[in-house]
């Protein structure tokens, strides 16, 4: 019998015997038990894992990330995906794995700019990326709409009606991979104009006027939009404003010899990550010069984390191009789903999102690097900005939500196709609703979770426990 490779592991070749692989797994794991989710059988305290992670960090910027996650049950929710890799690994899951996102939330699907200047849909975040249960991703997802929801002031009802409708289109979505050959899974791509066209009738007017605008603004969103932002001319020369503590120049963050020594060692981080570029675009970056630094605050569950933008010129003081080096630390999912087989995190970053994404920055690449306190770090690095159009959830009315979740759903299962088996997960989900009103009963019941979690860290703030900040 001959077998092929999907993921890590093999599976039978034939397409009949990887739907009878997802069906059986129905068996041991139930459609209907993935709605499962059991607050008492917790194993850890959400505000020691958080503080766990905290100890990893710049020290000075962990009260600004307990200030941002204290602000709302969401935003907690987008700091907190450390809490909830833990929860999830005690909920059923069908035995099928995918190249997961690992931070799924509705927040990290976007417009992003393809390499052809083509503005896609996709998935933007990949810090937690990490081979593991497809499930895991759904659910993440599924509650940050909940949690979103309720934020807005919607009924239970309708946050439940809109989980179905992304868990309904996520199992269609996989269907529909299920049938189509290996490369055009592979090229499939949400292209936005297209989106628009199909999803704008359907949209409140406000609605259909913000993705229009959001749409336009998002070609602006680039290296010369944050050069005008983000700089200006200090004695004739082209510098990073400063903004502390959300940027702040090398030259105010530490005095000489420090100072130097951290700006040779980006300068360096600069050079070397350029190996891990295809030859061509490596050509690009050795044209540019890099001319300043600064420390950047990202994020919510980001903050803390070692993050610089750099600033490079090109043919001429008006030709800019911005990247970001973001440090990269060991995914939240590791404990539970199994270590990287790549050791550079970094590398595990940027192997994940050509994986899962359609399409990927062009500058897009990792570098181990030694910090001025003699600690080595992984990074990986991209542009700081390459076209981007970021949802407003807050904006959203129920039917504008509800149409949000089935683009989102759609995305996640086209992303988990490239992977997994996309047979043996759509034979598991089948043609009927269980498994999305099972999801719709495990996002409200972590949402609540949630509430109960973010109500603890208020509260650790209120005591003294913890120490938090606002900007």
């Amino acid at each position: 019998m001959a077998y092929q490779t999907i993921g890590r592991g093999q599976v039978p070749v034939t397409p009949r015997e990887r739907a009878d692989r997802g069906r059986a797994a129905r068996r041991h794991t139930p459609r209907s038990g993935q709605g499962d989710f059991e607050a008492h059988s917790r194993g850890q305290d959400p505000l020691e894992v958080i503080e766990r992670q905290s100890a990893s960090r710049v020290p000075e910027l962990v009260p600004l990330r307990y200030g941002r996650m204290a602000e709302s049950p969401f935003r907690f929710y987008r700091g907190a995906a450390a809490v909830m890799a833990s929860d999830l690994a005690a909920t059923p899951v069908s035995g099928l794995r995918v190249q997961l996102c690992g931070d799924a939330h509705l927040m990290n699907f976007r417009l992003l700019g393809s390499p052809e200047r083509n503005l896609l849909f996709d998935i933007n975040d990949f810090d937690e990326t990490l081979p593991g249960p497809w499930e895991w991703d759904v659910k993440r997802l599924a509650a940050s709409f909940v949690i979103a929801g309720r934020e807005n002031g919607f009924t239970d009802r309708e946050s439940s009606a809109i989980v179905r409708t992304c868990a309904r289109s996520y199992r269609e979505a996989m269907r529909s991979f299920a049938a189509l050959k290996h490369l055009d899974v592979w090229y499939t791509k949400a292209d936005a104009r297209q989106l628009e066209a199909t999803i704008a009738p359907s949209l409140t007017r406000p609605a259909r006027k913000r993705l229009h605008a959001g749409l336009s603004r998002a070609r602006t969103r680039d290296s010369r939009k944050a050069f005008d932002k983000l700089t200006q001319l200090v004695d004739g020369e082209r510098r990073i404003t400063s903004s502390p503590p959300l940027v702040t120049p090398l030259a105010e963050l530490l005095p000489p010899p420090g100072r130097d020594q951290l700006q040779d060692q980006l300068r360096a981080l600069i050079t070397d990550y350029a190996r891990s570029l295809p030859s061509e675009r490596r050509h690009l970056l050795q044209q540019f010069t890099v001319v300043d630094m600064a420390r950047k605050v990202v994020g919510v569950g980001s903050v803390g984390t070692r993050c610089w933008i750099i600033l490079l010129l090109g043919r001429d003081g008006d030709d800019p191009l911005f990247l970001q080096a973001k440090e990269a630390q060991r995914s939240v999912l590791a404990d539970f789903a199994g270590e990287s087989v790549d050791t550079h995190q970094g590398e595990r970053v940027v192997a994940g999102q050509r994986l899962m994404q359609a399409a990927s920055d062009i500058f897009l690449g990792w570098k181990r690097t030694e910090g001025i306190d003699g600690k080595e770090r992984d990074f990986y690095v991209r542009q700081l900005r390459d076209w981007k159009g970021i949802p407003q959830p807050s904006l959203m009315v129920p039917r504008d939500m509800d149409l949000f979740a089935r683009l989102c759903g759609a995305t996640l299962a086209r992303a988990h196709a490239r992977s997994g088996d996309r047979i043996a997960i759509a034979a598991y989900l089948g043609r009927s609703d269980v498994f999305d009103r099972a999801v719709a009963r495990f996002a409200t019941a972590y949402a609540d979770q949630n509430e109960r979690d973010h109500q603890a860290l208020v509260n650790a703030i209120t005591s003294g426990h913890i120490s938090a900040r606002t900007e």
